[in-house]
């Protein structure tokens, strides 16, 4: 658990720098993707880690329930913990899942930078409509 929560910090930084409305990496959009989808596989790092160390505790729990050597008032059951912690690490691998989906296509792959478009009145010559003498 100690290991997802420090994965899932870096993985929140790292995903923040690659995030589209950041200043950080401006000028390589490529790059960025690139930066958005390393923070999600450590996203589903994360999860992986979460599921593994919750499940592994729910298994030594149905053990000792079971086992027959364990005294009754030492028995645990499955508590609210085990169920919000297979929740994050749904939700942990099903949003790094998401962003790690993010990468860029091969057609995308030049540069993405588009003119500002000037107004109307920049772009096109006025003509003067009023007392033309031929």
């Amino acid at each position: 658990m100690v290991i997802s929560i420090l994965l899932g910090f870096v993985g929140t930084i790292i995903s923040v720098i690659g995030m589209k409305c950041t200043k950080v990496g401006e000028e390589n959009p490529v790059a960025k993707s690139w930066i958005a989808v390393l923070g999600g596989v450590i996203f589903v790092l994360a999860g992986l880690c979460v599921a593994g160390a919750v499940s592994w505790y729910a298994s030594r729990v149905t053990y000792e329930f079971f086992n027959p050597s364990t005294p009754l008032n030492a028995k645990y059951e499955f508590g609210p913990a085990l169920f919000v912690g297979w929740s994050a690490a749904s939700l942990l691998l099903l949003g790094g899942g998401f962003l790690s989906c993010s990468c860029p296509k091969p057609e995308e792959r030049g540069q993405q930078y588009y003119r500002q478009s000037q107004p109307p009145t920049a772009r096109e010559p006025t003509v003067k409509r009023g007392n033309q003498h031929a």
